[in-house]
Parts: C-alpha cells; structure tokens; sequence
C-alpha cells in the first residue's frame, strides 16, 4: 500500500481530463456531419457507444495512477 503521495495521481487526473476534452471536441466536431442524415434510434445508439467507449482504457489509467504498472499486481492470496 502506498505510504506517500505520488506525481502520477494529479499528472493522470489532469491528463484524464485533458484527452476526454479532445475526445468530446473531435466526437463534437466529426459526429454531427457523420450521422445527421441517419435515423434517430441509430444516431442515439451511436451516441450512447461514443459516450461509453472512453472508459475502456480507464481501468488500466486508474491502475497506472495507483501503482506506477499498466496491469493489476498479482494478488497476494494465491
């Protein structure tokens, strides 16, 4: 467990918040002229995916900002 503070936490949360501002300016920017002429149950369905394909990668994010590694440690019970 960690004992001191560590500068991957704020450096992972202010990267965090900075790539999902670039990530909703460019879904923003690209999205609207993509499916604007496609129905709307397909435009929400799109919606919901591109508002939920984000987290993804934030489990290994979260796991880097808290040890240093990009996979879990091996857990001590085996």
């Amino acid at each position: 467990m960690r004992e001191e503070p560590t500068w991957r936490i704020p450096f992972g949360v202010i990267g965090l918040f900075i790539a999902l501002i670039v990530y909703g300016l460019i879904i923003a920017h690209f999205a609207p002229t993509t499916i604007s002429t496609w129905p709307g149950w397909v435009q929400t369905i799109v919606y919901l995916l591109l508002g939920v394909v984000w987290l993804l990668p934030l489990k290994r994010f979260l796991i880097w900002m808290e040890t240093g590694r990009w996979s879990a440690p091996p857990s001590e019970d085996r």
